[in-house]
């Protein structure tokens, strides 16, 4: 009986294969959605294909052979489906299910063409959306799949299922798994494929409205494919069923014919290309929905922090992703994980970086924490720090990148975020926008409602460390009115040696560059003229800023030479960094050389720092005497010209008078600043001459 039925049989595959490669889409689709009048019904689909999932995953392995793994699943299945409403859902589907699965059964085995057959079950779900449709013929194909399995599974161990199998004259199929299981293997790609188009077409079903538009060119592009894809997802389905029939019935024989497993794999491959164009076109709508989250969020911070709070809560929540499950802080000192309910009504600074904070200012930092702390209750000691870490969320992110922020993490002994990812885009964007934090470091500064006190504080907390706090702008205001140009405001709190200097009423000589040769001149002329001049000098030296290995190598020479003290590299870096950040406060509050004593001295020292040649200062208390390498050495050398007057009017009026005997109006100065967050002005004007200094962009790169 077997043997007549299958010349038909083969006849009927070779005219589908030629209807395959030769129909013509756009007719065959005009025919398919003249069936779709979908009357507003809805159901669960994600649920159905859940259990219709399982159903494929469970049946394969058994047909294949490998019932261990078949247990294994099974004892794994998640029962949660046939819960929460699922049974009233079945109630409702099974008669259109089953009649489905009936009418597959009959098409699929009387050798009836596959795309009237899809025609036929396309005009039985006209009612159903297009989601729908895939999900409830996918669903009556797994009850057909899942007997087939079924069957498969048991008949070595249930008379049953071996007396079914007998009626089906499977058992040689099934004592013969080696050559069952490549047959399936084209049959586990094609379904494969086709659960992908049904997972992709319900995520399009469930996209949020309130975040994309059924007219935007990314939803239009896919409505247009969505028939398509739903055509050839159930002409699959008619495919695979018609293939299980085939099984009846035919044994050997059957598993001889190559054909049907050649339709199999073009068809898993057309369905595979249009999985692959539906999500393509899903990334490009999940793009556009987190473009819309994204700016909602945005504006939402916006808003929220024009707003007035009676503590910091809602702002620290919007800033720190803080779900109740989760404990999103770090407490650097206990190394434990905390809530943001540690920061209520507490003044927070906000320290924003990337990855690559410099060891220096870390170790800075941390140092005027840590005596912030010392004295938990003075007025400066109640603020908070929290390290919000922003990185690159377009790279990867590696193993070795969790290695260097939990590094970073762990030598910190403030707060920090748990893990970066806690900070939402949104945040980002804010950060980068609004407190415009570019690359180096900033420290924002929230009072206990939340509001911000100072965008940038970081230049506060380098000058003055714990004594700035409240860190806000009124009182950088103050602190600069009590300030003067002295050796105090430059070395205070750099060196307790310096301490010591100024308190013994010493001549102070703080010098610079990296020529050791001058280096050695200088010192030598210097302590003689000190002598000479029977005064007590002390001398510093301050390298470069971002000092280098000749600024280490140098330190090295002056102290094995005992030429002069030598500050620690870290320091040397702390004093130019600090000069920086006078330079930026002043700017801030709208100082220049013109209107401004400190200012002008300090773009003094910056201009000395950004030659190519040395420079030295001579003080004590307020009176200063500066100049560059070459002139600096010459007024010493000639101290035998000025010693009368050093006697009578003071070493350094005497000094500064004979510098300014040999000052010439000829000079080239150079002020080089690190990039900052939008505060060089247009115009900076020459400490010296008063003249407006050219602009020019400079890139470096050093690594030695």
């Amino acid at each position: 009986m077997a043997t007549a039925i299958v010349p038909a049989r083969k006849q009927r595959l070779v005219g589908d294969r030629h209807m395959f490669s030769a129909s013509d889409d756009n007719a065959m689709m005009k025919q398919i959605e003249a069936t779709h009048a979908p009357d507003g019904r809805e159901f669960d689909v994600q649920l159905l294909l859940h259990v219709v999932e399982d159903i494929m995953n469970l049946a394969t392995p058994a047909i294949s052979g490998t019932t261990d793994a078949t247990r294994a699943q099974l004892e794994a299945l998640d029962d949660s489906a046939f819960r929460n409403g699922f049974t009233d859902m079945l109630e409702l589907l099974a008669y259109t299910i089953n009649s489905i699965s009936c009418e597959i059964s009959c098409k699929c085995s009387g050798g009836s063409d596959a795309h009237a057959t899809t025609v036929a079950l396309f005009n039985t779900l006209s009612s159903y959306s297009w989601d729908a449709k895939v999900v409830i013929a996918f669903a009556a194909f797994a009850v057909n799949y899942g007997e087939f399995g079924l069957v498969a599974q048991l008949y070595a161990t249930n008379p049953l299922a071996k007396s079914v199998a007998l009626l089906k004259q499977l058992p040689d199929l099934l004592e013969r798994p080696d050559h069952l299981k490549p047959r399936f293997e084209s049959l586990t790609k094609l379904i494969a494929a086709m659960l992908d188009v049904a997972k992709c077409i319900i995520e399009f079903k469930e996209l949020p409205g309130q975040y994309i538009d059924d007219e935007a060119p990314e939803m239009v592009a896919a409505t247009a494919l969505i028939p398509t894809a739903t055509y050839w997802t159930i002409r699959s389905i008619v495919a695979c069923a018609t293939q299980i029939m085939n099984l009846v019935g035919m044994g050997t024989e059957y598993l001889a014919s190559t054909t049907e497993a050649w339709e199999l794999s073009s068809l898993a491959y057309k369905v595979s290309n249009i999985h692959n164009h539906l999500k393509n076109k899903l990334i490009l709508c999940y793009r556009q929905i987190d473009e819309k989250k994204h700016n909602e969020a945005y504006q939402y911070l916006v808003k929220l922090f024009e707003m007035v709070h009676i503590d910091n809560m809602k702002i620290i929540r919007a800033l720190i992703y803080a779900r109740d499950d989760l404990l999103p802080l770090f407490d650097g000192s206990t190394k434990t994980r905390v809530s943001v309910d540690v920061l209520k009504r507490k003044n927070v600074l906000l320290l924003i970086s990337d990855l690559d904070v410099p060891r220096d200012e870390l170790s800075i930092l941390e140092q005027m924490y840590n005596e912030s702390r010392g004295q938990p209750g003075r007025a400066e000691s109640q603020f908070e720090m929290v390290w919000l870490p922003v990185v690159d969320r377009s790279v990867p992110w590696t193993e070795s990148h969790q290695s260097q922020f939990e590094s970073l993490r762990e030598a910190m002994p403030w707060l920090s975020v748990y893990h970066p990812s806690m900070l939402d885009p949104a945040v980002i964007r804010y950060i980068k926008n609004v407190w415009r934090f570019v690359k180096k470091p900033i420290l924002v500064v929230l009072d206990s409602t939340g509001r911000v006190v100072n965008p940038n504080a970081i230049h506060m907390m380098w000058i003055w460390g714990s004594l700035a706090f409240p860190f806000s702008i009124s009182r950088e205001e103050a602190l600069w009115k009590e300030e003067t140009w002295r050796i105090e405001l430059l070395l205070d709190s750099i060196d307790p040696l310096i301490v010591n200097w100024i308190t013994d009423e010493k001549y102070i000589c703080i010098y610079g560059g990296e020529d050791i040769n001058w280096i050695r001149n200088f010192t030598t002329r210097l302590r003689r003229v000190a002598t000479e001049a029977d005064v007590q000098v002390e001398m510093m030296y301050l390298g470069k800023s971002n000092p280098r290995e000749k600024v280490r190598k140098n330190c090295e020479i002056i102290v094995a030479e005992n030429l002069s003290h030598v500050l620690h590299i870290t320091l040397i870096w702390f004093f130019w960094a600090r000069l920086e950040s006078m330079w930026h406060s002043k700017m801030q509050h709208g100082r220049t050389v013109e209107n401004d004593r400190i200012m002008q001295e300090i773009m003094t020292l910056l201009s000395f720092d950004g030659s190519d040649q040395g420079w030295a200062l001579i003080s004590k208390g307020a009176d200063m005497a500066r100049a560059k390498a070459d002139i600096i050495l010459q007024s010493l050398t000639q101290f035998e010209q000025w010693r009368e007057e050093a006697r009578i009017a003071g070493f350094l009026t005497a000094l500064k008078n004979n510098l300014l005997s040999l000052h010439t109006p000829l000079h080239c100065n150079r002020l080089i600043l690190p990039g900052t967050n939008g505060t060089i002005p247009e115009k900076i004007f020459c400490a010296e001459c008063g003249r407006t200094m050219e602009k020019f962009i400079m890139y470096r790169c050093c690594n030695d």
